[in-house]
């Protein structure tokens, strides 16, 4: 299976991350998503001894989903608003948990923005509570806003943002806020936080039927159908695959100095009229169709970071090109060659 394949591929990357997390006790929230999975698979092929427990709003659906990791961890049911944990002393804390789902920001903006807010003040508390070691922050590079004219690849000294007028900013400006909460946190109560400004990702597991571009292309080719893009397509992007961006976090967890803030993203930029292009030619798609509407989106221009922190501070790397991002993809929902 290419999972399997993947975390095997890890396995010499995160050998002396493990060394650093023997006996660490580790409470994740948003371990059941896309991001968390892929973290989860990581570990629990690990050598290493490690408590782990998952915060999910139904733990059973997961635990169905996936009886391997579960019989590996403790997953406790709750919204990460509102969860009362019993037990303490947690010595990690990864607080990913976030509904990254275009259609809230749209319809409940507000929801979206406390969400994002009051979530990551309950992570902060706990760890706070626990007086835990190290808390991972899980970001997204749409703190930046739109990219000027000019800049191919944002840094994290990029000091932009999005619209604050703008309704559909939610989750930007509610990510943004989150980081200054960690920041107050960090100065106010001594945390040791880091946080990863995570960009677009490519990967098993991606869910192919909501609004992720990529996603929806791969679905499309692999029955055999025109990819239509509704946009112009002139949007740029990047994609990082999903294995390599579970090696850079848990690298960030033990590794990264306190304070760290790091983009993960993939530098190689790409339209996503040439995204749809490629992965039909990749997969045998009839081709591509663009409607050339409005783009609906938050951010209708570039979206694409420099990586040059991370990989000069923690000697982390892009192992998965984006053409084999897209195979590999593919072939976890079942299109052979």
């Amino acid at each position: 299976m290419i999972l399997d394949e993947d975390i095997a591929a890890l396995a010499p990357t995160l050998a002396p991350v493990w060394a650093k997390l023997e006996g660490a006790r580790i409470f994740i929230t948003g371990g059941t998503g896309f991001i968390g999975r892929w973290m989860l698979e990581a570990l629990v092929c690990a050598p290493v001894e490690t408590e782990v427990t998952v915060l999910s709003r139904n733990p059973q659906r997961f635990a169905d989903a996936a009886p391997h990791i579960a019989d590996r961890i403790t997953l406790i049911e709750g919204d990460v608003t509102a969860f009362e944990i019993a037990q303490a002393g947690f010595t990690h804390i990864i607080h990913g948990a976030t509904d990254a789902n275009a259609a809230l920001t749209a319809s409940d903006p507000n929801r979206m923005f406390a969400t994002i807010l009051d979530g990551t003040r309950q992570a902060l508390d706990l760890a706070r509570s626990c007086r835990s070691s190290r808390f991972l922050f899980m970001s997204s590079g749409a703190v930046y806003g739109t990219q000027p004219p000019g800049m191919t690849h944002v840094a994290e000294d990029w000091l932009g943002g999005p619209d604050p007028r703008d309704p559909k900013s939610a989750y930007a400006e509610g990510k943004r806020a989150a980081e200054t909460l960690c920041a107050i946190y960090a100065s106010q109560f001594g945390l040791d936080v880091v946080t990863a400004r995570i960009f677009a990702l490519l990967g098993p597991m991606l869910p192919l039927d909501i609004h992720f571009a990529a996603g929806n292309f791969i679905r499309d080719a692999m029955a055999g159908r025109r990819i239509r893009i509704e946009s112009s397509g002139h949007a740029l992007r990047s994609y990082l695959y999903a294995a390599d961006l579970a090696a850079w976090l848990w690298t960030m967890l033990a590794e990264a100095e306190p304070g760290a803030v790091y983009n993960c993203g993939s530098e190689e930029a790409v339209t996503i009229a040439e995204l749809a292009e490629r992965t039909a030619a990749i997969l045998g798609g009839p081709g591509v169709d663009i409607a050339g509407k409005p783009d609906p989106g938050w951010n209708t221009g570039r979206y694409v970071p420099s990586s040059a922190a991370i990989r000069r501070d923690l000697g982390v790397c892009m192992t998965v090109s984006l053409d084999e991002a897209i195979r590999r993809t593919a072939m976890a929902n079942g299109w052979t060659q």
